[in-house]
């Protein structure tokens, strides 16, 4: 029988595994860049509209199959400006960055690709295009797929053992991930705050959950008006989360819009909640590749064991 996404609504419950991790820390952060900026929609690679998602949205609607050329600068900005702020801030304090990597868009900056590398980044597959998976057919989600994985490995010289979504994925997403092999982990859920084992086909699949409500997103619907509603924000995840970890610690993931918080009067919101967390020693700033290898060797899936 071909695997079915089912939901579930008890996970962990309330008693959620200790994750052990490394050097007894209490909480396990990761901080992701999404660098999207050039997969986007448009009309110039024959999509016959313009994106205008996370922008500043205050170009007025072209016309069906007209150019926004306000969006496609507001895109720009993200990967000639913002990219090198973001990456700067984290090269100077020696901590580790993950980047969800449209393949597309890192294709067209070699530049970029190269920092990547010589930080150290891991690259987490964030499709060939940054397009909505859900919408569609699964051999074109498969091509999809397999065209991001051969772009990635050629690019950066290593394949991408992780995977996310635009926004979520398809039924058949999973499914097609386990089928191409090679992934240790997918990160299209939102529902927990530890990683945990699902079983596709009769394979163990590894889910590392992400999260929209750590994330800079909030800049682009008005949740966020300044730096300091942003530090504010998550330093009190950190803090709660690190309290909390005294006894049953969790993982935070932290989300990263070039074209959003790569901006200075954001980033200077970025830049203290960085000087916060790497106060605190009881935290393991890391790496999501780390994450996943780390609960595939501490926590491997066994038959009759929890899967959500």
């Amino acid at each position: 029988m071909m695997y079915q996404v089912e939901r579930d609504f008890i996970g962990y419950g309330g008693r959620p595994p200790d994750p052990r991790w490394p050097r007894g820390a209490r909480l396990a952060v990761n901080f992701v860049m999404n660098y999207e900026e050039g997969s986007e929609l448009s009309i110039g690679d024959g999509d016959g509209v313009s994106e205008r998602g996370l922008t500043e949205g205050a170009s007025a609607a072209p016309r069906a199959g007209e150019r926004d050329l306000a969006a496609e600068s507001m895109f720009e900005y993200g990967s000639r400006v913002g990219f090198w702020r973001v990456l700067r801030l984290f090269r100077e304090r020696g901590l580790p960055l993950t980047v969800f990597g449209c393949a597309l868009a890192l294709e067209r900056n070699p530049a970029a690709v190269a920092a990547i590398r010589d930080a150290g980044c891991d690259i987490c597959c964030h499709g060939y295009r940054w397009v909505r998976h859900f919408e569609l057919s699964e051999e074109e989600e498969r091509a999809q797929i397999a065209k991001a994985i051969t772009t990635l490995e050629r690019l950066s010289g290593q394949r991408p053992i992780g995977w996310y979504c635009r926004y979520g994925p398809s039924i058949n997403t999973r499914r097609l991930l386990v089928e191409e092999g090679g992934f240790l982990y997918d990160s299209d859920a939102y529902n927990d705050e530890l990683p945990y084992w699902v079983e596709v086909d009769g394979r163990s699949h590894l889910v590392v959950p992400y999260s929209l409500v750590n994330n800079d997103g909030k800049f682009a619907n008005g949740t966020f008006a300044n730096a300091r509603d942003y530090e504010a924000f998550h330093r009190d995840a950190f803090d709660m989360l690190l309290r909390e970890g005294k006894t049953s610690p969790k993982m935070m993931s932290v989300g990263l819009h070039l074209r959003q918080i790569g901006h200075p009067a954001r980033a200077a919101g970025l830049e203290r909640l960085l000087d916060h967390v790497q106060d605190h020693k009881e935290a393991w700033v890391c790496r999501r590749e780390e994450i996943a290898r780390h609960w595939i060797a501490a926590h491997p899936h066994s038959r009759g064991a929890h899967t959500a």
